[in-house]
């Protein structure tokens, strides 16, 4: 599985907060409206300039906060096609993948914001052909790759009836 896009570089501890933000509460049930707001609160430029394909590059601990799963959700909304991050926390991390968002843990200091990266899931490899370098990632399991491709666990088990892969 493989992405492309312009990396969108943030620090460490963003919050679900940064990314839905509390302000907006009354939004959570017009997702493409709450979409507009990702991420304001961090760069107010980004949900305006985001382009389909494009990577949110974090710090560490990206996603920390209250587990609302309209985080992801509105990133991936967004047109996002992965997140990278030193780490995560470990709500966002699973809500991602529920929600069909990948999310890599990798060295994210060798990401500058601007670079255009391709990014192979599978493999965990993470090429910045801005820099001309690739960073590794572990990849990852077959397991997430199947979820990520159908969408993520909730379309995963309506197409296939059950949890069960391959």
């Amino acid at each position: 599985m493989g992405l492309q896009g312009k990396a969108w570089k943030f620090g460490d501890n963003i919050s679900t907060d940064h990314i839905a933000p509390g302000r907006l509460f009354h939004l959570r049930s017009n997702l493409p409206e709450l979409a507009k707001h990702v991420l304001e609160d961090a760069d107010p430029e980004f949900a305006s300039q985001v382009a389909p394909g494009d990577f949110v590059v974090g710090g560490s601990n990206f996603g920390l906060g209250s587990s609302r799963e309209h985080a992801p959700t509105i990133i991936k909304m967004a047109g996002v096609s992965a997140v990278l991050a030193k780490s995560f926390a470990r709500i966002f991390f699973r809500n991602a993948i529920n929600v069909g968002l990948p999310v890599l843990i990798c060295d994210t200091d060798q990401i500058a914001a601007g670079d255009d990266l391709a990014v192979d899931l599978s493999a965990g490899v993470i090429h910045n052909l801005t820099q001309g370098i690739q960073l590794e990632t572990s990849p990852l399991p077959q397991v997430m790759i199947q979820l990520l491709a159908d969408g993520g666990l909730a379309a995963h088990v309506a197409k296939h009836g059950d949890l069960m892969v391959e």
